[in-house]
């Protein structure tokens, strides 16, 4: 992965890139939800825990795919309130290089499958040849 540098005309991204180019195996993750193992969700209205558990989850499905963190180039972001973000980037944070940061977007959403999931993640990677 190679995030582009700065996009003349475009104010500078907070916290992340706004292009990024790479070559290799596309791997695509479905949206993550803060659901363990055994289906329960994780941290009822305590968003920390759930993009905690989110970012894990994505974690897994990335390794499953000969994938990490390093290959990710794109995060979509579903959340049900804009103010939880502080906390969903602590979380990215502790998964990816703050310094070379992975395009992405965020969306408020009206609601997510499960009234109390509060945030729902999507990833694109590519897997250098």
């Amino acid at each position: 992965m190679f995030a582009m540098p700065p996009v003349d005309g475009l104010a500078p991204g907070n916290g992340y890139s706004h292009v990024v180019v790479g070559e290799g195996r596309l791997v695509l993750v479905s949206g993550q939800i803060a659901l363990d193992e055994k289906g329960s969700v994780v941290g009822p209205g305590d968003a920390g825990a759930q993009a905690r558990q989110v970012f894990e989850n994505l974690r897994r499905c990335l390794a499953a795919a000969g994938a990490s963190f390093a290959d990710v180039v794109k995060l979509t972001y579903f959340v049900t309130d804009m103010a939880i973000l502080p906390q969903v980037r602590v979380a990215r944070d502790a998964h990816i290089d703050a310094k070379r940061p992975p395009a992405s977007s965020a969306v408020q959403v009206a609601g997510l499958i499960r009234p109390e999931l509060l945030l729902e993640v999507e990833a694109m990677a590519i897997v250098p040849w």
